[in-house]
Formats: structure tokens, C-alpha cells, sequence
């Protein structure tokens, strides 16, 4: 008698030989599903199965066989199938590899709940992973566990820390004109217009050393960026197009950089249209690391007097201060960077304060000026501007 599966409306429940109790019900495909583990009374087992109705009323239902998966394959395949650069790809692999498939890996999807998410988190920040390693860990697996939402392997993405996607930087260094010059200078003439680019142009180093004769026009003062250069591990170069739409672009150039380029193309770049822009002295593309050491970097940037730990991309970040404190708009920072979206251009108008302090400075002047005693002709006590 005990084995006599029970009567009910929806699903069944039976008592096994070991006296617990397991639970089972038709799935909308017909097949029969089971609890994934037994009960220890016949009213958990039934609890279980009123859960499982709610799903299927409120259609909320999956099927469970789908969210059995283990993390690591369906994060491997994840991987393969979107659409990357070559350089994320790189990145996300050695993610996966390093910091979330010895944790997660193994886990079915389906087990995988926010105490586990938080546990694993906790475990890389315990091991000393940076706040920077750590924030692009978790926003990796944040969006697997959102395909497997859209996918119906599981009903909720457990990613749900709040400020776990970020990282907090320290301010980069922004070097002034008179320093950029310093380092150009420095670093050597074949380099000379690099370092100026960087700086007067935003370009980042893979748009840089992609750049080919054609993509100048020293006629009507424009780069276009059409394409740019990812340095993957073991330094093999790879051509790709930028990874938005607002990657592709033309960008004006100020005119002191228009004549130092006219002289570069001439010294430095072979005549037809498809010559790369900067070259080494034997015609190779430069690479991080061992073009810091061949122009020694570190110490022409002592040179220059600029801070120790200044890096290339600092330039970068000097000619976006550069172009928002010169009255950029959002919307023509966003171009000038290649950006799609507001957040960077944002960031470098909120620290513009040296520009808020000078607005300021010719504020107080004009209120100074105009509310001297006597200036008042119509006697309302106020400046002349505030009328």
C-alpha cells in the first residue's frame, strides 16, 4: 500500500522503499518530469508540485532538462557563438579559464542561484584578483546567465549584486600641452607625430598604428579610422573593424598637427596609398611591449615630467580633456572618441573644472565690473547683466 502513488489534481506523489517521498507531473511536452531529489514527507513533495503548477499557470514554466547543462559548456559555447572582436574573444576565454570554470564550471545551470554567484565572487576577491579582474569576471557571467534566461534554460539570471560590474579607477593622469610636446620630443622624430596623434587626435593605440597613408587628408585636415589593430597573446596582430558603428569615423586634426604629419608622411612612409602611418625603422607595426622598451618609454616620461605610471593611452585621455575644455558638445565628444554612448563624453565634461573655474573667474569680473557704485542708472541695486 505504501508505494500506491497518491491522488491528485495535478502531478503525482509516491513513497519509495526508503520511506521519502518523490514527486513527479506531465510536462506540457507529455513527458514526465521528476523532483530532482526525494522528500522526506509526503506534504514537502506535494508543496513541490503546487510550486511547478504555479509555473505553468502563469506560464512561467521551463523545461528543466535544458538548465541541466553545466556552466562550462554552455559558457564555452556562449563564447563561440557571439559575435567578438578577436581581442574579447582572447579576453572572455581567459576569464572563463582562470577565474570562473574552476568554481562554476561544472555547476548545472539550474543550480547555479545568487548565493552561489555571491560565494564565487567572494572566493576571487579572498585570492587577491583585482577589483578590475573581478568586475570583468562577473559581468561575463551576467550576460551567459542572460542567454540562458532568453534561451528558457533558466527562469532568473542569480547575478543580481548591485555595484558588482564595476570597478573603481584611479583618476588617470592628464598631461599638458607643454608636456605632450616634451615627450614628443623625447621619444625621438620617428615617433614624434605617434605621441601627437595620441594626443590631438584621441585615437586610441590600435587606430594609431592601423592608420595607412589613404585614410590622411592633410587638404581638408581629417583622419578617418576605418579599422584597427588588436594585439593578441604571443603579440600577433590582428585587423579588425571597429566593434560599433561609431568606431567608424573622420576626425578633424588642428592644424599644428596637419604640418607635423605632412613632414612624417614624407621622412617615414612609403609612398602608396596602403603604407601604414607609423612604422619601426625596419617597416615592422609597433607593439606595446616592445615598443616601450625600444623608445624607452619610462624614462621619456621622467623626462618629460610627467608622473611615473603615465601610459600611451593617457595621451588619449589627455586629448579628450583637451577637446571637451575647448567647448566640445556631448555629441561631438562621442564622435570625436568613437563611442556610442554618452558615458564616456559625460565623464570628461564633469571634469572639466579647470574650464568651470576660468567661466567662473570672468563671472565674477563681469558682476564686478557692471555693479560698481554709481553704475546703477536705474537704482534696482543690481548689475547690469541681471536686469
Amino acid at each position: 500500500m505504501g508505494n500506491k502513488p497518491g491522488h491528485r489534481q495535478f502531478g503525482n506523489v509516491r513513497r519509495r522503499e526508503s520511506g521519502r517521498w518523490q514527486a513527479s507531473y506531465l510536462g506540457p511536452d507529455g513527458i514526465r518530469r521528476f523532483a530532482p531529489s526525494t522528500f522526506p514527507d509526503e506534504t514537502s513533495a506535494g508543496r513541490w508540485l503546487t510550486l511547478r503548477e504555479a509555473d505553468l499557470i502563469r506560464g512561467e514554466w521551463n523545461d528543466p532538462d535544458l538548465g541541466r547543462i553545466s556552466f562550462g559548456n554552455f559558457g564555452a559555447s556562449w563564447v563561440d557563438e557571439h559575435e567578438l572582436s578577436p581581442r574579447t574573444r582572447e579576453l572572455y576565454k581567459a576569464l572563463l579559464r582562470l577565474h570562473i570554470d574552476p568554481f562554476l564550471g561544472k555547476k548545472e545551470l539550474a543550480k547555479i542561484g545568487p548565493e552561489t554567484v555571491r560565494k564565487w565572487r567572494k572566493d576571487l576577491q579572498d585570492a587577491d584578483r583585482s577589483a578590475d579582474t573581478v568586475a570583468k569576471a562577473y559581468r561575463l557571467v551576467r550576460a551567459i546567465m542572460t542567454t540562458a534566461v532568453d534561451d528558457e534554460r533558466i527562469k532568473r539570471n542569480p547575478c543580481r549584486i548591485k555595484g558588482a560590474d564595476t570597478a573603481a579607477r584611479a583618476e588617470r593622469p592628464v598631461a599638458s600641452v607643454k608636456q605632450v610636446y616634451a615627450l614628443a620630443e623625447a621619444i625621438g622624430p620617428r615617433f614624434r607625430v605617434f605621441v601627437l596623434a595620441a594626443a590631438l587626435t584621441g585615437l586610441r593605440w590600435g587606430e594609431l598604428i592601423a592608420l595607412r597613408r589613404v585614410d590622411i587628408d592633410l587638404d581638408d585636415a581629417t583622419i578617418s579610422v576605418h579599422r584597427s589593430f588588436a594585439e593578441l597573446s604571443g603579440g600577433r596582430l590582428v585587423a579588425k573593424r571597429p566593434k560599433s558603428a561609431a568606431g567608424i569615423r573622420t576626425v578633424p586634426i588642428p592644424a599644428v598637427l596637419v604640418e607635423e604629419l605632412r613632414v612624417h608622411l614624407v621622412k617615414y612612409v612609403e609612398p602608396h596609398a596602403e603604407s601604414l602611418v607609423f612604422t619601426g625603422e625596419r617597416g615592422g607595426t609597433p607593439k606595446r611591449g616592445s615598443w616601450r622598451s625600444t623608445v624607452k618609454w619610462t624614462a621619456k616620461v621622467k623626462e618629460a615630467g610627467l608622473p611615473a605610471g603615465f601610459h600611451f593611452h593617457d595621451l588619449r585621455h589627455t586629448g579628450n580633456h583637451l577637446a571637451s575644455r575647448s567647448g566640445a558638445s556631448t555629441r561631438e565628444l562621442m564622435h570625436r572618441m568613437g563611442h556610442g554612448s554618452m558615458r564616456a563624453a559625460l565623464i570628461y565634461q564633469h571634469h572639466t573644472d579647470a574650464r568651470a573655474r576660468e567661466i567662473a573667474a570672468a563671472l565674477n569680473e563681469v558682476v564686478a565690473r557692471e555693479n560698481k557704485p554709481g553704475d546703477d542708472e536705474g537704482g534696482t541695486g543690481l548689475p547690469a547683466l541681471a536686469r
